[in-house]
């Protein structure tokens, strides 16, 4: 089976951007009678690119899908001599494979990724297609590097010896990058250490990337003089490395997009930890990092040893993880830091929040306008009267509302603490966990706060990392991390907090409370135009992310209030987030003509993304147009941000959409709140859209 012929190359491709010049290598597909539907294939594709952009550097695109509408693995390959916007950040694409495969591709599509991914990372491959003249020459390029395994008899006897000789010799076709024995020993010892590394790549949809990540890191490693071992976590699923590889190994290198599957294993080694890209642009570096981190772990041996001894009792956080980039600046650092509290928080919010407005509704069934207020005096003390273990009643409304009160406010009793234990745990892993969480329960129990759970945590990690790497000596090293650390850095962080940095936190979590309590008018429409705004500006970006974090971290100090304006803020943040994709599904409809084929689609799709506040239901549109779509976005957003402050509709649930609308309170101005927004999103961005489609005719009838 042939992946790629005559017929499927294109040596002039253009088009006016990458969806575009996709249909006419689509096309190819389709005159080779590969692909029985081209729309039903291109709409895969255009999936494909919402995950992750397949611009790789160095001039190369690699749009690829499985479809049912591919009847083999096929390969399609464009050169676009004034290249093509593939969403690579070093520039335009000028060589582009398409990949094709079934929809149940199986082996025969995870053969063709990685050899297609290896053979890219060869600058003599690339040249060798950028100077092609005929389509015979391309295919004959191409199918030299990448093609399908033939099944092969069984090797026996000699032949099998013989292949095994030749399998230990090549060291290049081994994925697992072992290193081959030289024939001569030379008389002279190596300039430098000669590592052993491991390393594990990953992205979302675990194709080309991952597997051009490992090539990369091979390559870097080789050159460096050094070997790897690369585990591709692919949607082929892996080949975990052999226990006996990670513990030889010197160092560890992840470039990955998605958590790691059993990190733990790599526990107690030096760790390179950054995204999949870094992989393929920068293995050299990489391998460098690793370098450096064996050489201050070889001067510090205290540093091997107190990491072996963290592994060994970390067992039960294996599947606790928070990515923090390694080498990222330092506000870059703290952000990462708190969103993986707040990630952490979150669903401690939705449980309280959600059980608590439902509580809030049956109690007004039951008890009236005042239940809500009724509802809160019920409790879990011995001997009291409205204690709810010894008073519940199956068949009474009353005791079901009192009962999901109990439970929700129970849960919102974590928020603080879970926050400040995950912004530690972030800083300082496991053992920022103790000095987290107990000085994120002082914060509470002083008043404190969201603000005094962020001072607890950043405190509480950093003083954990400083005690964790101390120079003790060796008998006391074993119990570092269960004694020492937990002891010393929980001390510490509660003993400042509740000495120096509680009471003044807490005068300025009263001040902000009463700040807000006190909004009304003007300054609560500034409010919600500003949070709204935010949350239209990237669409799911850190900008969008502050703004979140900001709604669902003040829900805590909203406690039992029916009409907190913390609330308020949940409300316009949500309803915010709910515009782009809900305005641009409807632009689609009430203006198809104006969007590509695609882009109709994904218009479709963004309906239920909206209803369902995914905010990154826009990206496809805001990556294709991104001025029109951010301009429109954040006028739009922040109407409705201002309308629900305005109004005064409270949230109390941290995320669902439209699906949560029974939990919303005054859910009627909410809802009208919604529909101007996007009323004035979708008119802002047809008019763009508009004079941009008038313009491009006016051109061209004066070009004929």
């Amino acid at each position: 089976m042939s992946l790629i012929t005559e017929e499927q190359v294109v040596l002039d491709l253009a088009g006016a951007d990458r969806h575009e010049a996709t249909r006419r290598l689509g096309e190819r597909l389709v005159a080779s009678g590969r692909c029985t539907d081209l729309d039903t294939f291109l709409n895969d594709v255009r999936k494909r690119e919402e995950t992750m952009a397949t611009g790789l550097p160095g001039g190369i695109g690699i749009p690829h899908a499985r479809s049912a509408a591919i009847t083999e693995p096929s390969l399609v390959f464009g050169r676009a001599g004034d290249g093509i916007d593939w969403g690579a950040k070093d520039g335009p694409a000028t060589l582009v494979f398409l990949i094709a495969a079934p929809e149940g591709g199986g082996d025969a599509h995870m053969q063709m990724l990685p050899k297609l991914a290896r053979a890219l990372m060869k600058k003599d491959f690339k040249a060798a297609l950028a100077a092609a003249t005929t389509e015979a020459e391309v295919v004959r390029i191409v199918s030299a590097e990448v093609e399908l395994d033939q099944p092969k008899p069984a090797a026996a006897g000699a032949t099998a010896t013989a292949s095994a000789s030749t399998a230990a010799a090549d060291s290049g076709s081994d994925r697992t990058g072992a290193a081959a024995p030289t024939a001569v020993a030379t008389a002279e010892p190596p300039a430098k250490r000669t590592l052993k590394l491991v390393g594990v790549t990953s992205c979302p949809t675990g194709i080309a990337h991952t597997y051009m990540a490992a090539e990369g890191l091979e390559h870097a490693a080789k050159a460096a003089g050094h070997t790897i071992a690369v585990e591709t976590q692919g949607s082929a699923g892996s080949h975990p490395l052999l226990a006996e590889q990670i513990a030889e190994a010197d160092a560890v290198i992840f470039a990955h997009d998605l958590p790691v599957k059993d990190a733990g294993r790599f526990a107690g080694k030096p760790l390179v930890d950054v995204g999949v890209k870094k992989g393929i642009s920068d293995g050299p570096a990489l391998v460098s990092q690793a370098e450096q981190l064996v050489a201050e772990w070889d001067a510090d041996p205290s540093k091997r040893e107190a990491a072996v001894a963290a592994a060994a009792t970390a067992g039960a956080s294996g599947g606790l993880t928070s990515k923090v980039e390694e080498g990222a600046g330092t506000g870059t650092k703290i952000r990462q830091w708190l969103m993986t509290g707040v990630s952490y928080m979150i669903p401690f919010v939705a449980a309280g929040g959600i059980l608590i407005a439902l509580s809030f509704m049956l109690a007004q069934v039951a008890m009236g306008s005042n239940g809500a207020i009724e509802i809160v005096k019920y409790n879990l003390k011995p001997g009291d009267p409205l204690n709810i273990a010894t008073t519940f009643d199956i068949t009474s409304l009353t005791s079901w509302a009192a009962l999901l009160f109990v439970i929700g406010g129970a849960a919102f009793g974590f928020l603080v603490p879970i926050l400040s234990g995950f912004i530690a745990y972030a800083i300082a892993d496991r053992p920022g966990l103790v000095p987290g969480i107990v000085g994120g329960s002082i914060a509470a129990t002083m008043g404190a706060g969201f603000l005094g759970g962020l001072v607890t945590g950043l405190l509480g990690g950093l003083v954990a990392r400083w005690v964790s790497g101390w120079n003790v000596a060796k008998g006391v090293r074993g119990v570092m991390p269960v004694v020492v650390i937990p002891l010393v850095s929980t001390l510490i962080t509660v003993g400042l907090f509740i000495t120096v940095l509680g009471r003044p936190i807490t005068a300025l979590t009263n001040g902000l409370n009463s700040w807000l309590t006190s909004m009304s008018g003007a300054s609560a429409l500034l409010l919600g135009a500003i949070l709204g705004a935010m949350m239209g500006f990237d669409l799911g970006g850190p900008v969008n992310k502050v703004a979140y974090a900001f709604a669902t971290t003040g829900l805590a100090a909203a406690g039992a209030a029916t009409n907190a304006p913390q609330l308020k803020i949940m409300a316009a943040v949500m309803a915010a987030g709910m515009v782009a994709p809900l305005a641009l599904a409807l632009a689609t409809t009430l203006r198809p003509k104006l969007f590509s084929e695609p882009e109709r689609e994904n218009g479709k799709a963004a309906w239920l993304l909206g209803f369902s506040f995914i905010s990154e239901g826009a990206i496809p549109f805001a990556a294709a147009d991104p001025v029109r779509v951010m301009a429109s976005s954040v006028v739009g957003s922040a109407v409705t941000g201002a309308l629900v402050m305005g109004l005064g509709a409270t949230l109390r649930a941290p995320h669902g959409g439209i699906w949560v609308l029974p939990l919303i309170g005054n859910f009627a101005y909410f809802i009208l709140a919604l529909l101007a927004g996007i009323a004035v999103m979708t008119t802002i961005f047809i008019t763009l859209r508009s004079r941009e489609a008038n313009l491009a005719q006016v051109e061209a009838t004066a070009t004929v």
